[in-house]
């Protein structure tokens, strides 16, 4: 039996505008970064400051606007990158998000 994952754009109709505004958001762009660290984690596993219902949302906006694959395992619905699917399309652009230093804090 193969695995089961919920709905997500084509690859072809994915844009680099949507994409970005989605990462844009401190919450989205830490989801990216921790997954790019952890390779695949259900919302509850990934240690983030805000509730696990708004871990949730923000991977339902991260797989609708194509830059993470959610599978269903049960009653969890563990998410990773889509990593190749992304660099085909826009190449170097998820390396360089998640490669790139965050600004520095304030004084």
């Amino acid at each position: 039996m193969g695995d089961t994952w919920l709905p997500q754009p084509d690859l072809a109709s994915i844009d680099v505008q949507t994409v970005l505004a989605a990462i844009a958001d401190p919450v989205r762009l830490r989801i990216v970064r921790l997954l790019d660290v952890v390779q695949e984690s259900t919302c509850t596993a990934l240690d983030m400051p805000v509730k696990v219902s708004t871990v949730s949302h923000h991977l339902g906006v991260l797989r609708e606007c194509g830059v993470v694959s959610t599978r269903i395992d049960g009653n969890a619905r563990p998410s990773r990158l889509r990593r190749q699917d992304l660099e085909r399309r826009f190449p170097g652009l998820l390396t360089s998000i998640v490669s790139a230093t965050p600004p520095a804090s304030g004084p």
